[in-house]
């Protein structure tokens, strides 16, 4: 089986791309065109001379076409994610989270291929209005981020009703691990106490979160993209556990040895309205339908990610917000 995976270059897609190889599937890595031919995160893959690049731009029909040739399933997970920066650009995560979807959508569609796979977010969720959050859980767009990839989600879907693509939506809650990004909350906290911070800038301390390890994630792709069900639908990847990003922060220290002070940061703080207040994933139907297991719990998971982080400190801009 050959498998494109969009947004491959990035924090999951990388670790998707890598289990894949692992597998014994061909992978075909789609990253987006750049003039120094970079591969995000891909270059440092011990992977690397096993997966096929190609370089295009999600939102631009014929460079996603011509990457599908050739292909029996897609992957895709690129997107913009960041949800500060959707609020400065909206139209931004239209053009590339639902546009690109689209893009995805049809080449698919034009090419016959026999599964797709689209990444959506349980910010779609918005706050909770019941926990743990099941699928039918009604959504919310508390963000243009969270607006965006609700429209992606029901484009999906609408393919699969009016054409029988062979769709599924993966539906994870907070990834964290190696690789991500300081625009998330764990890096922020990690990076900044490695630096040798004592009083650490944060956002909102008191929104809950259900935290999975990347790995975990990665694994529950690969289970649904495995099962002869879940097309046309919506599955979840999460562990049923929350915590406050006060908590949270507390543990990071403590795993660290290290005394904190936090500091509420109002430029890392959403507008009241938007901010997602709780978040705690109902995972029974992915264990129903899969054999999917996650490996990690919250503080194993943190403690591979603190390693990565000893080691790769000087690529985190620590005196900065990074939106």
């Amino acid at each position: 089986m050959k498998i494109l995976i969009t947004g491959a270059g990035g924090f999951i897609g990388s670790h998707l791309s890598e289990l894949c190889v692992g597998l014994g599937y061909t992978v075909k890595a789609f990253v987006r065109y750049n003039s120094k031919n970079n591969w995000g995160w891909l270059e440092q893959s011990e992977y690397k001379d096993k997966i096929e690049v190609v370089t295009g731009d999600i939102r631009d029909y014929d460079s996603v076409y011509n990457a599908l040739k050739g292909c029996n399933a897609v992957f895709h997970l690129a997107a913009l994610i960041g949800i500060p920066y959707s609020y400065v650009s909206p139209k931004a995560y239209i053009e590339t989270n639902i546009n690109g979807t689209y893009n995805i959508l049809q080449a698919s569609k034009e090419l016959g291929l026999e599964q797709i796979l689209v990444t959506s977010t349980s910010e779609t969720y918005g706050t909770a209005q019941y926990v743990p959050i099941d699928e039918t859980h009604p959504m919310v767009g508390q963000s243009p981020y969270s607006a965006s990839k609700i429209a992606a989600d029901q484009l999906a879907i609408s393919y699969f009703r009016s054409f029988n693509l062979p769709v599924k939506i993966v539906r994870p809650f907070n990834t964290y691990g190696p690789r991500q990004s300081a625009r998330a909350v764990i890096p922020t906290v990690i990076s900044q106490i490695l630096s040798g911070r004592e009083k650490l800038s944060l956002g909102n301390l008191n929104p809950t979160r259900d935290l999975t390890f990347v790995k975990d994630t990665c694994n529950g792709f690969i289970e649904i993209y495995k099962s002869k069900k879940l097309f046309g639908e919506i599955t979840n990847i999460g562990m049923n556990e929350e915590i406050s990003i006060r908590d949270l922060a507390i543990l990071i220290s403590d795993l660290l040895n290290k005394k904190i002070e936090i500091d509420m940061d109002n430029q890392r703080v959403r507008p009241e309205n938007s901010e997602v207040e709780r978040l705690m994933c109902n995972n029974n139907k992915l264990k129903q339908n899969t054999s999917w297991t996650p490996k990690f719990n919250l503080r194993t998971g943190l403690e591979e990610t603190i390693i990565f982080l000893k080691k790769n400190i000087h690529l985190y801009k620590t005196a900065i917000y990074n939106v």
